[in-house]
Parts: C-alpha cells; structure tokens; sequence
C-alpha cells in the first residue's frame, strides 16, 4: 500500500485519480500549509471530498509554515518541504506504506533543471529528479519516494484532466512571475515550445545523459581525490598530470565550500603554477595549493549551575545551555570542518553544519569564523554540541529531568 501527496492541484488530483483507476491500494496525505488563507482551506476541502467520495484514507496535517522558516531562519519554501516530507515518513512508519508518490511530472524536471543551470550547480544540478529515489529526511532516508509522472508532460496532464473530469484548484500564485520557477514556466517555455513542441521530453533525454556522466565523473573524483588532497594540502604537481584536473580540483575546492568564482580563480593560479597567491582559504606554494591554519583561537566560556524543573530554557542573546548530564567529556571550542554535523534544536534529522550555513547564507568568513562548541567524550568527532551564539544539538536540549546545566557563552 502506497501513500499519495495530493495538494488538490491539477497535477496531484490527476496522479490519485490514475492511482485509483489502476486498483492498487492507496492512502492519501495532503498538507494544509496555511500560507494562502482561505484557497489553502478550499483545497483540503477538495482533497476531502474526493477521498470520501472514493472511500479512499485521507490523512491532513495543518502546519505554522511561516513561523517554522521564522525559526529556523530559512525560506518558506524549504519550511514547507522540510515539514512535508518528514511528515509523509511519519505516517509511512505508523501505518505501513512502502511508498510516497508525488505529482512531479516532466515539465518540473525541466524547471528544475533551468533553474539549476542558471545557479551554476555544475554536472549534478543538471541530471533532474529520479522516477524514484527515497525520502530527503535523513531520518526516513529507507522509505522510496516515487514520481510515475515524471515522463508525462503538462499537456499530457491537462488531458487527462479533462478526459477523467478530475476536479481540482488552480493555485493563483502559480501566475505570479516573481517567483523564478513560475517565470520560467510562464515566460521562457511557452518560447521553448514554439522552437521544439517537446522540449520538456527532449531536456529529460538530456538529463539521463547527464545523470550517466556524472555518474562516471563520481568514480573519477572518488578514486583519484584521496591521492590529491589530505584535508590540509592539495598536490597540485601530481594534479596537474591527470586529465581532466580541472574538474579534480573543482570537487575538492566545491567540497571545501568555496564559491564558483574563487574556485574559478584557484583553477587560473594552479594552471599559472605562481606561488605565493591567496584564494579564499588557500595560499599557494610551491606544488601545493595549502589551506591556511585559521587565524586566532576559538574561545567559550563554560558555567556550571543546578537547574531547577521548570524553569523556562530561553537564555539571553550570545548565551546556550546544555543539560550538563548528557555531556560525555569536556566541552571544547573549535573551529568547523567539513563532515560536520548537528541535530538541531527541535529536529531529529542530521544537518551538516556546511548545509546549515548555506540555508543562512553565510559568506566563507563567516564559516571560517564560526565558534563550534564539541564534546571531547563523543566517538563520531564530527557530531558537535552547538553553533556557539546559535544553536545547540538536539541530543542536550533541557528537559523536565535536567537537574544541572552548563552555559555557554
């Protein structure tokens, strides 16, 4: 038994309509995000009645899309994802679905690919959504997440439509052009269209050409990168004796987080062969392109105090705590490196510290300036206590059994 998303959109209605003519069982889940008044309440309303009407389990959650990217400092739309999706695991392990199927059809493949070509992604932003692949949430990251319409185009959707009269609700935001992916679809595709009536199908051939380049490009860069690059210095004497170096050099830097434009630079002085030449963290030298020691220590100061049941957790600004008997050894101030992980507060997903900084824009000093706050008793080095100032793991959140704490400033 599968669990379909369905927002009460066109292309969503149609995929449970197709699901239920092919007789297999099925639940849905719709998301009431709250973020278009009362269309947003007209859509459950929709998605209800066509699920009574079938007789079919429709599940609906309601959610504080717009405080949850207040808190997290992040977009609504990657709020709205992030709740989705942790949800559909949710119901997955409570009732037993073996899959969530989404509406995402050719024509989103095609956006997703413009929209990433525009971004300078690089190979991998360019190989599109998989028909099938598993949930982003590293917490139900075993549960498949299927697309069966990712081959059909929107025209092939708006006949189906009209030819099973399913009934479903224009979102109005969908017109607006201030949004980057409805300006593509409203603007550029209809042009694209004139110039190849299937170009949507034609950019999804493309991209499973892509997917199997990247997929050889991975193989090269994971056998040879161990040879290049120690964590500290990259051999740029032995790199350049590879073919293709470039593209080595261009997933090391990438995977250090250094932007396009410095990696672009990096590229130019290692071809130069110059020393003595700064890019980012890095500084170059005779065969090694090295990253630099960070300048200055970081520093915390650490207090210990009882802690009484109750009392309300909220700390002064540039002030965490942490519940003192769920710390294993000392607590350490650090620096970040790449692998770094966090729970954060509230989550029970992993979140790469790197990923954390992107989702709040975070410029490379930044980064490099960051206070990580460790636990020298944990066996995973990579697992850190708090982003010092901002957040602190999940793992030592104060609880109604916190009896000590310690603060950290």
């Amino acid at each position: 038994m599968v669990l379909v998303a369905v927002s009460g959109g066109r292309d969503s209605m149609v995929l449970a309509e197709k699901v239920r003519r092919e007789g297999g069982p099925f639940a849905i889940a719709h998301c009431n995000f709250h973020l278009r008044g009362a269309d947003s309440d007209a859509d459950e309303a929709l998605v209800r009645a066509w699920a009574n009407r079938h007789g079919i389990t429709c599940h609906v959650q309601a959610f504080d899309t717009e405080a949850v990217a207040a808190a997290e400092g992040i977009s609504i739309e990657m709020a709205a994802r992030k709740l989705r999706y942790r949800w559909f695991g949710e119901l997955c392990r409570k009732f037993g679905y073996e899959a969530v199927l989404t509406a995402h059809h050719a024509g989103d493949n095609a956006e997703t690919f413009f929209l990433n070509l525009l971004r300078g992604t690089g190979i991998k932003g360019l190989t599109g959504m998989k028909a099938e692949s598993v949930l982003p949430d590293p917490d139900y990251a075993d549960i498949p997440l299927r697309r069966p319409l990712l081959g059909v185009t929107r025209a092939d959707i708006d006949s189906l439509a009209a030819q099973w009269q399913v009934p479903y609700r224009d979102d109005r935001t969908n017109a607006e052009n201030t949004v980057k992916r409805n300006k593509l679809r409203n603007q550029v595709f209809p042009v694209l269209r004139e110039i190849n009536p299937s170009f949507e199908k034609t950019v999804a051939e493309d991209m499973e050409r892509l997917s199997m380049a990247a997929a050889i490009a991975d193989d090269y860069y994971r056998e040879n990168a161990p040879l290049l690059w120690d964590g500290r210095r990259i051999d740029t004497d032995l790199l350049r004796t590879f073919p293709h170096w470039e593209y080595l050099l261009f997933r090391i830097l990438e995977e250090e987080g250094l932007p396009a434009p410095l990696i672009a630079q990096a590229t130019d002085i290692v071809r130069s062969g110059l020393g003595g030449k700064r890019v980012g963290p890095f500084v170059s030298a005779a065969g090694r392109l090295v990253r630099e020691e960070r300048v200055g220590e970081p520093e915390i100061a650490v207090t210990e105090e009882s802690w009484e049941p109750g009392r309300s957790p909220v700390m002064p600004a540039g002030v965490l705590a942490v519940d003192a008997d769920k710390v294993h050894g000392e607590l350490v101030a650090d620096r970040w490196v790449a692998g770094d992980w966090i729970r954060p507060l509230g989550m029970r997903g992993r979140k790469k510290l790197q990923d954390w900084f992107k989702d709040r824009h975070y410029s490379l000093v930044d980064k490099q300036q960051a206070v990580i706050v460790r636990d020298s008793g944990l066996t995973d080095a990579h697992h850190v206590v708090a982003i010092a100032g901002q957040v602190i793991d999940d793992t030592y959140r104060i609880t109604a059994e916190t009896r000590r704490i310690y603060r950290i400033k």
